[in-house]
């Protein structure tokens, strides 16, 4: 008996022993594995915290490098030719409305006109659309021409566009009233210069209110050159463009004559631009 105990205690002891050592191999291989696991799912952790400032170093440098773009390209594109980059034609080279400064606006933008307006500029001025511009006066001009010469009248309060509208009153027959409009010539019949008329054309709905005002109570359509800063109540036909330079309006009526004289097969001949802007020929397109 003691003997057979002595031989299961010793055994019990090899068996603890051995189970000891397995639970010390087993922990000892689960550590390096536990930590390659760790460094497994740790790798793209670190790397994403890598990637992500990266990513948005470079998201920055290229948005500087849009905006340093953005200011060297010019507010409208040149193209000294009579066609848009759509191949459609064109009243004019682009070229020329850029040197007429017809597609600057001011820096006020009505709910009228916002509709016609491309961008502004650095410098806050709105910039008109210029194939906008060239798609109106085509309009303008063909309604235009639907009048004869003798039914319509044309108004133009402001000085700087004197010199164009008599240019174009001389081309076409129009009857032009140049810096002052008589009150009431279009409502009071009693005027030893009342006249009737089936349309006006204007130079700008507010220096020329009087006369739009007039139009209105005798319910005859207006024509208007309208600025960015320009309310179109009361204007049936609006003709979008700068109202404000003597170019400007110069080159606006130079097209609107060679439209009317050449749909209405008149024999009178519409003088160069040069006659109707100064200096045209010397004129820079504005960058």
């Amino acid at each position: 008996m003691p003997k057979k105990k002595t031989i299961l205690e010793k055994a019990e002891d090899v068996v603890e022993t051995v189970s000891e050592k397995i639970s010390e191999g087993i922990e000892k291989a689960e550590e390096p594995i536990a930590e390659a696991v760790e460094k497994i799912t740790e790798k793209p952790k670190k790397a994403a915290k890598e990637k992500t400032p990266a990513k948005k170093t470079k998201l920055e440098e290229l948005k500087a490098k849009a905006k340093k773009l953005a200011k060297s390209i010019e507010t409208t594109k040149i193209k000294p030719s009579e066609k848009d980059e759509e191949g459609k034609e064109t009243l004019a080279p682009i070229e020329d409305y850029l040197k007429s400064s017809i597609h600057l606006g001011t820096r006020a933008i009505t709910p009228d006109m916002r509709p016609f307006v491309y961008k502004r500029r650095a410098d806050s001025l709105a910039v008109f659309n210029t194939e906008l511009l060239d798609e109106k006066i085509k309009q303008a001009g063909e309604y235009l021409s639907k009048y004869a010469p003798e039914d319509i009248i044309v108004v133009c309060k402001r000085e700087a566009g004197a010199k164009a509208v008599e240019l174009f009153s001389e081309t076409t027959g129009i009857k032009a009233f140049i810096k002052k409009y008589p009150a009431g010539i279009l409502t009071n019949p009693n005027l030893e210069n009342f006249m009737e008329t089936e349309l006006l054309l204007i130079c700008d709905p507010w220096t020329d209110k009087a006369a739009l005002t007039d139009a209105k109570r005798t319910k005859i359509p207006v024509m208007a050159i309208c600025d960015t800063n320009n309310y179109a109540m009361g204007v049936d036909q609006v003709i979008p463009g700068n109202n404000k330079s003597s170019k400007s309006l110069g080159f606006i009526f130079y097209l609107l004559a060679k439209i009317y004289v050449e749909k209405r097969k008149l024999k009178s001949k519409v003088p160069p631009i040069s006659e109707w802007v100064d200096n045209w020929d010397n004129l820079v397109p504005p960058k």
